[in-house]
C-alpha cells in the first residue's frame, strides 16, 4: 500500500471508528426512554432535522472512498462490493436531490418517499454489509463470489482490528437508516 492510500486508509477508518461511536449513541437514544427526556429529545430533534444533509454527506463520503480504492489505489472491487455501491450510490443520488428541492411544499409531499426509499436501500445495503463483513472476518461463504476475480473473502486492510471496505459500507448504512428514523420521528409525516 503506497503512502498516500495508507493515509486515506487510517483516516477513513479513524471517521469509521467515530462513525460507530456515534451510531451506537444513538441507537441506545432512539432505542430507550432517554429519546422522551429532555437532552435525548433535543439530540434526536437535532439529527432528525439534518438526517437528509448528514445522509448525503456519509452517502457521498461513501461514494468517494469507493472511487478512491478502485480508481487511485486500484482495489478490485468483488461482486459484493458492486452490488453495496449500487445500494450508495442511489442514495447519494436520491439526497443530493432532496437537498437541491429542500422546499416546505417538497417536504410535505415526498418526505416519506425520500425516506422510505433510502431506508430500503440502506436496509439492503446493510444485509449486504453484514454478509460481506462476515464473509471478511472468517465466515463459511454460502454463494460463489469470486466471478470479477476477485474473492468477496479477500481482505485489503483491517484497521482497529475490524475496520474493512465493507464494514465502512456497514457503518455507512446503519448511520443512514438512524438517520433517517430520527428524521421520522421529528417530521411528523
Amino acid at each position: 500500500m503506497t503512502p498516500i492510500v495508507q493515509n486515506v486508509t487510517d483516516l477513513l477508518a479513524f471517521f469509521t471508528v467515530l462513525a460507530d461511536i456515534l451510531g451506537i449513541c444513538l441507537l441506545i437514544l432512539v432505542a430507550t426512554p432517554l429519546y422522551d427526556r429532555g437532552i435525548g429529545k433535543r439530540i434526536g430533534a437535532f439529527f432528525g432535522k439534518y438526517a437528509v444533509l448528514f445522509s448525503f454527506l456519509i452517502a457521498i463520503g461513501g461514494v468517494v472512498g469507493s472511487l478512491f480504492y478502485s480508481e487511485f489505489a486500484h482495489f478490485r472491487p468483488c461482486i459484493l462490493c458492486w452490488i453495496e455501491r449500487g445500494f450508495l450510490y442511489t442514495d447519494a443520488v436520491i439526497f443530493i436531490v432532496a437537498i437541491m428541492a429542500r422546499k416546505e411544499e417538497y417536504v410535505r409531499k415526498y418526505g416519506n418517499f425520500v425516506r422510505n426509499c433510502t431506508l430500503t436501500l440502506s436496509s439492503l445495503g446493510l444485509i449486504v454489509s453484514i454478509y460481506h463483513s462476515y464473509l471478511q472476518l472468517g465466515g463459511n461463504s454460502l454463494f460463489p463470489c469470486s466471478a470479477t476475480g476477485t474473492s468477496c473473502e479477500f481482505v485489503y486492510f483491517m484497521e482497529y482490528g475490524y475496520v474493512t471496505i465493507p464494514m465502512m459500507a456497514l457503518t455507512a448504512f446503519a448511520l443512514i437508516i438512524l438517520f433517517m428514523v430520527l428524521h421520522k420521528k421529528n417530521s411528523g409525516i
